[in-house]
């Protein structure tokens, strides 16, 4: 059940969320919860050897194709783990911004970010507005 606030403010679970607010203390434990979670899932998926072994076996295996589709893989392979350094620094960043206590704050604008797009990604440094700007 959520609670009516006696304001105009953006609910959320069962509390309201008033925007100018930063979040609680329990709010940033759970989002520096949830950034180690992200951080051990992307360091425990096996780091680089797993790619330096598939490139060792895609050299000079089968016909042309088959090494074509095996170059395919191995570029696929590189721009998922530079993907996952990328979120990697995001999240390091995202745990000394808690640490700081500007954890949640946009970095263009400096407005909070909402709770939703923190819950989404964690690690953001922007809010959805700067986000949608910088796409346009």
């Amino acid at each position: 059940m959520f609670t009516l606030c006696p304001r105009p403010f953006i609910f959320l679970r069962r509390e309201c969320y008033d925007p100018m607010l930063r979040e609680t203390p329990m709010d940033q434990q759970t989002y520096k919860d949830a950034l180690l979670k992200k951080r051990t899932e992307i360091l425990g998926t096996g780091g680089i050897k797993p790619l330096q072994a598939s490139m060792e076996n895609n050299t000079r295996q089968g016909d042309m194709a088959d090494q074509a589709s095996g170059n395919n893989e191995v570029h696929i392979q590189l721009k998922l783990k530079q993907t996952d350094a990328k979120i990697l620094q995001a999240i390091e960043e995202a745990l000394m911004r808690i640490d700081k206590g500007t954890y949640g704050i946009c970095r263009d604008c400096g407005e909070p970010i909402a709770p939703a797009r923190l819950n989404a990604i964690p690690w953001t440094r922007v809010c959805i507005t700067c986000k949608e700007k910088q796409n346009a």
